[in-house]
């Protein structure tokens, strides 16, 4: 068959039509235009960053990520992370990056220094990471596009303080955090040995 100026016109205005939608769907996923990652239908992203310069997603505090976070010495050296869920749940890794309602990952933080991205609820803190003294430890949670989940204009996070009270021998207190039951942000609680 040879192609004419008559038949090319209906047959490029199919192709138009089947490619399209394929350009549209691209955009809106992110992969389109260098992968900036356009606007969700999951929330609203804010100009407003974390402390590592991730873009907030605010979402309604009704039935909003949330986590509590609990630390304990390890027997063996160091301390045992634990994490604990309420609408949210750990992505595989590799998971697309776009925001999913109440999907997402962990990134995990010792005295604001980035230490780990967790997929899932539990986590082995080395003794270096925390030496004497008094620590933070925080979860803070994000969606599979990076952006960190929101409520009122702040990160969805919980943070457990521990205190390494003597070097030497290792011991350590233990810090559990759970969200206030007010939804006002996490209380902490301290434990010394």
């Amino acid at each position: 068959m040879s192609w004419t100026k008559g038949k090319r016109g209906p047959l490029a205005a199919l192709a138009v039509c089947v490619l399209l939608p394929l350009g549209a769907v691209a955009c809106t996923t992110g992969e389109a235009h260098g992968g900036a990652v356009s606007s969700s239908p999951v929330g609203k992203v804010l100009d407003e960053t974390d402390t590592t310069g991730r873009n907030l997603r605010e979402v309604p505090r009704k039935n909003a990520p949330e986590v509590a976070v609990e630390v304990t010495e390890d027997p063996a050296g160091g301390w045992d992370v634990r994490l604990a869920f309420r609408h949210f749940g750990c992505s595989a890794p590799g998971a697309r990056p776009a925001a999913v309602t109440g999907r997402g990952f962990v990134r995990l933080f010792v005295d604001g220094r980035r230490v780990a991205r967790l997929h899932g609820p539990a986590y082995r803190l080395g003794a270096d990471a925390v030496p004497h003294g008094t620590h933070q430890i925080t979860a803070r949670l994000y969606a599979d596009d990076g952006t960190v989940w929101a409520v009122h204009g702040k990160p969805v996070e919980s943070s457990a303080d521990i205190t390494v009270s003597d070097a030497e021998t290792g011991k350590a207190g233990t810090g559990t955090a759970v969200p206030d039951a007010a939804g006002a942000g996490p209380r902490t609680s301290r434990a010394r040995t």
